[in-house]
């Protein structure tokens, strides 16, 4: 398929708490009635059915990278469920199941668990914020004191943090820039997929509609805000990560909205040291550059 990274994600409970932690893939699917694709695991993946679901993550982040690819560490959602809706308990610091200090707990027991793994080249600390109790206050108190302990437990990743209003807002970092203790590291990531703005995505022009949404109040450029928004490869080293603004390239008939949410681009700058990130695999194709 030629991508060279996943966005692999994972709940919090699933290292705080041993309700979760506990159980087998077998348990697990089990409890959720899916008989269907336990059987289909047992068919392809057997050796993964009796592990405890811990460890069947941790076989998955091995295998991508006996495969060359590398993995950025998602928090998805606390309690494992589907994703996402304003009252899922999910959504903002201090919902049902969004307590600060078990999910800090949660960022820095996974950030160790894979210190040591090359190919693990960055955590994601929230996808997409959202619902009734959201505002910049808290995150900015929340997402640096996350984006601090994962720093402090593992100092190579990547850190990725995510902005309000399911993602499709940074427009706060305009006025009030991250304040962290570590610097060339930290990125941004949004969400803006094709029903984010209706239907404007699938009936209109995307190189167009780019314009229009980068120049909007909800958005915000990287330069603005300390870092980023973020492209991987692998440099020619074998040892850094090269990073490029994403866009849909003018005159480009290939960016489909309806089915990606990543654009090829030419890679301009290499922002990520030695000292940064663990070496990575030589063998990782240099050529391909994803966004998140």
């Amino acid at each position: 398929m030629g991508f060279n990274c996943v966005r692999l994600t994972w709940p919090t409970f699933l290292v705080t708490n041993a309700s979760y932690s506990s159980l087998t893939v077998e348990q697990s699917f089990q409890r959720l009635n899916l008989t269907e694709s336990l059987a289909g695991i047992r068919a392809n993946n057997p050796a993964v059915v009796d592990l405890k679901l811990i460890d069947a993550f941790k076989a998955v982040v091995s295998s991508l990278g006996e495969n060359n690819v590398m993995v950025i560490l998602d928090n998805h959602v606390s309690k494992p469920g589907w994703c996402c809706d304003n009252s899922d308990g999910n959504g903002f610091f201090g919902d049902g199941y969004f307590e600060p200090d078990v999910w800090v707990d949660g960022l820095t027991k996974m950030a160790t668990m894979f210190a040591g793994v090359p190919h693990v080249v960055g955590m994601s600390l929230r996808n997409e914020l959202r619902g009734p109790r959201q505002n910049s206050n808290d995150w900015y108190k929340y997402m640096q004191r996350g984006a601090e302990a994962v720093h402090a437990a593992n100092p190579r990743v990547l850190v990725i943090l995510s902005g309000l209003s399911f993602d499709n807002d940074l427009a706060f970092l305009n006025s009030r820039q991250v304040s962290l203790s570590f610097a060339r590291k930290a990125a941004f990531e949004v969400h803006w997929y094709s029903f984010s703005n209706g239907q404007e995505w699938a009936a209109g022009n995307p190189n167009e509609l780019h314009v229009a949404v980068n120049a909007s109040s909800s958005s915000s450029s990287g330069s603005g805000s300390g870092g980023g928004m973020l492209c991987l490869d692998v440099g020619a080293d074998g040892q850094s990560v090269v990073t490029s603004p994403c866009r849909c390239l003018s005159a480009d008939n290939s960016c489909d909205p309806e089915s990606q949410w990543f654009k090829l681009v030419s890679s301009t700058r290499s922002v990520a040291a030695n000292s940064m990130l663990a070496e990575l695999p030589v063998k990782l194709v240099s050529s391909k550059i994803r966004s998140l």
